[in-house]
């Protein structure tokens, strides 16, 4: 009964054990470290950090304020060009009002020359009448040399008046084109003191430096006061809920893998066991190099391999950077 006991025991243990110590330690075809993509951000414009409230360890969205650079000199100059744009406005000229004086002479021109047509018309009807009366010897003839003498002065009266309401037309015309043409020169000064208007709110915008990306902050190279410079590195920052393990395989285990392939990734969880994740091979190199030193490969024996790339999802945190791993094909 002990041994039927023993024995039992035993089996019962061996079914266990592999779940307590994770997954098994040996056959692994490669083991490599973990990377991140670290991006290090830097200043884009001159100035004192007047505000920086991001610290190392601190996970960042996308526009995140991560600091705030001192730019009233750009908002003094900003002001100075606007003010200039708004007197290159009040330099236009205003054509209506002289316009309007013009049109106000046409038309009393035109309506003297109605008025003196009219006369004409009353003339002509003199003429016809008085022609009948001397032809009938019932009016002496030098009343309709008079009659005629006046309508050939009011003719050039006539012909002189709608020369003067031509003139004053030409008049009108000529200044509208001379006062849009000065305004189209004024107007054109618009134009550079825009593009310099648009110049300093970019550089305005970039006093704020936003972060570009979700990440964690990797380290931090300013502090708030400091004087900050175009380029100037400011903060370091990585996404680590994707790592990739950068390891490395022989030349005969490359047919036994292929890009996008899934593979299995193993990560040290206590003195004797390993934490499985799941990972992606994104990239295999083209080109042998020599074995790594802190690298060790499924043969020793081999002097070239090749540098493969294993993406790893780690939206836990449990991967780190510079963390070793094995990789299962």
């Amino acid at each position: 009964m002990n041994n039927h006991f023993f024995r039992r025991t035993i089996l019962a243990i061996s079914l266990i054990a592999p779940l307590g110590c994770g997954a098994e330690t040996g056959g692994h075809d490669a083991s490599g470290v973990f990377e991140a993509r670290e991006t290090i951000i830097a200043a884009e414009s001159a100035g004192q950090i007047v505000a920086m409230p991001i610290e190392e360890g601190q996970t960042l969205e996308i526009d995140t304020i991560a600091a705030e650079i001192d730019c009233t000199q750009l908002e003094l100059q900003r002001a100075q060009i606007s003010a200039s744009d708004v007197a290159i406005t009040e330099r236009t000229t205003e054509a209506k009002p002289e316009i309007q004086i013009l049109r106000e002479q046409e038309k009393a021109t035109a309506a003297q020359v109605a008025v003196q047509e009219e006369q004409l018309v009353v003339l002509e009807r003199e003429r016809k009448r008085f022609a009948k009366l001397v032809a009938a010897k019932a009016a002496p003839s030098k009343q309709l040399e008079d009659i005629e003498g006046k309508i050939a002065v009011l003719r050039r009266q006539v012909a002189a008046t709608k020369s003067q309401m031509g003139v004053i037309r030409q008049k009108r015309e000529s200044y509208t084109a001379q006062v849009a043409l000065r305004n189209r020169a004024t107007s054109s000064a618009h134009g550079p003191t825009h593009a310099q208007l648009a110049q300093i709110d970019d550089q305005i915008r970039k006093c704020k430096v936003r972060n570009p990306m979700r990440g964690t902050v990797l380290a931090t190279y300013a502090e708030q006061y400091e004087f900050a410079a175009p380029g100037k590195p400011l903060y370091k920052i990585a996404n680590l809920e994707t790592l990739v393990l950068r390891a490395y395989i022989t030349a005969d285990q490359l047919g036994n893998v292929k890009l996008n392939q899934e593979v299995r990734v193993f990560i040290d969880n206590g003195p004797d066991a390993y934490r499985e994740l799941p990972g992606t091979l994104v990239w295999i190199s083209s080109k042998a190099e020599f074995t790594p030193k802190t690298i060790q490969t499924k043969s020793e024996r081999s002097n070239l391999v090749y540098p493969i790339k294993v993406r790893v999802a780690n939206h836990d945190g449990f991967a780190k950077i510079g963390m070793y791993a094995e990789v299962s094909f």
